[in-house]
């Protein structure tokens, strides 16, 4: 894309997003330490399942230095719901590490985020971006799914990990609102340019950027698949 085409495409992207904004209770703060336990929450877990259990676990542990004092065994009876049971005793050991070494405040450099317990490349840089606002790509499957489509490129469950897709997704990522355009690309994924083997291209607000919808367009007109 060109630059007009790109800030166009982000526009379109983020016009969509506010119109279509999933309304989970991570979403409605910036407190990093709220983004984080959610963040930890949702991996490979959907967020449907995850809000439940969010609102007991911070209404019982609503800080760090609460979080670092957790009992493994009542902390687990929260998190069971989640399966992933290694969050357990990775969540506390994190808390004290925040605790110990940040005077209980959630690190802001990615550098430091990456030294916690059970901190990945992508909560690192969700809590950055959802907390502060800061331009950080988002690589998980999903958003590296709709990038690949977006640009006719295979993909699969490893390009998450790919430096040629983090570097597309990094040079997509809205620079002055990137928190919206985030949201709107998780959205966007999750609704419309889902793992169908046929996306919801008639209603995608992209769908005129997309290098891959006149193959999937070709499919719907010969009757092959449906929408």
């Amino acid at each position: 894309m060109d630059p007009k085409e790109l800030a166009y495409f982000r526009h379109s992207l983020k016009d969509w997003g506010r119109n279509h904004f999933r309304a989970f209770p991570w979403r409605s703060t910036n407190d990093p330490y709220m983004i984080l336990m959610a963040e930890l929450m949702l991996h490979r877990t959907k967020a449907s399942q995850v809000v439940r259990v969010y609102e007991r676990v911070l209404a019982r542990y609503p800080d760090i230095k609460s979080l670092a004092h957790a009992e493994n065994m009542e902390l687990h009876r929260l998190l069971f719901p989640l399966g992933l049971h290694w969050r357990t005793n990775l969540i506390p050991d994190m808390a004290r590490e925040i605790l110990h070494r940040f005077g209980g405040n959630i690190p802001q450099h990615k550098t430091d985020l990456l030294s916690l317990a059970g901190i990945s490349e992508y909560i690192a840089s969700s809590v950055r971006c959802f907390a502060w606002n800061i331009t950080e790509p988002l690589l998980d499957t999903n958003t590296v799914r709709v990038v690949a489509r977006l640009l006719n490129l295979k993909a699969r469950d490893s390009s998450r990990r790919n430096s040629q897709f983090k570097d597309i997704v990094s040079q997509l990522v809205d620079p002055i609102e990137p928190r919206v355009y985030n949201y709107a690309l998780l959205d966007l994924a999750d609704e419309v340019c889902t793992k169908r083997s046929v996306p919801k291209c008639r209603v995608c607000p992209v769908s005129e950027f997309c290098l891959s919808r006149s193959s999937y367009e070709k499919l719907l007109i010969s009757g092959v698949v449906r929408e």
